[in-house]
């Protein structure tokens, strides 16, 4: 009977993690020079698909709840980059849609997103590139993994 410990580099999860924690530090820190966090990024990309929604929709979409989406929307209207309106068909509710600002923003954080992903899979043949997304997405799916990346 063998009891040594598995090797740590012996784990797929201990490699996804450097990747992981790499891309994603690197995504951070190009963002926050823009002035928004990686969760504020991502909060104002949902809404750019959307002309207008309401806070529990997007909660919903990004896999939070109310009370982190509206401390979101809440820093997010304060930069200006969100507005907060009476929803029209229930004046107790409110909607959420990109200011201008917001909307220019997005495009060219999603710049960023690109420049960052292909700075660090550049390495990776297209066809790799493609098998490694179809691997993740595979493992996504059968373990019924949801929510978005936020941190």
């Amino acid at each position: 009977m063998n009891d040594m410990p598995s090797a740590l580099h012996a784990h797929l999860g201990y490699w996804l993690r450097i990747v992981s924690n790499a891309v994603s530090h690197s995504f951070a820190r190009k963002v926050e020079a823009e002035g928004v966090t990686v969760a504020e990024w991502v909060f104002l990309r949902m809404l750019h698909d959307v002309d207008r929604t309401a806070p529990t929709l997007l909660a919903e979409r990004m896999g939070m709840t109310k009370g982190a989406i509206t401390k979101l929307a809440d820093r997010l209207v304060e930069k200006e980059l969100v507005e907060r309106k009476a929803n029209p068909d229930d004046r107790r509710a409110q909607t959420l849609a990109l200011t201008p600002a917001g909307r220019a923003l997005v495009p060219r954080l999603a710049a960023l997103a690109d420049r960052n992903d292909a700075a660090f899979f550049e390495t990776l043949e297209p066809r790799e590139r493609v098998e490694m997304e179809r691997l993740l997405r595979k493992i996504v799916s059968t373990h019924g993994l949801t929510g978005l990346a936020t941190d």
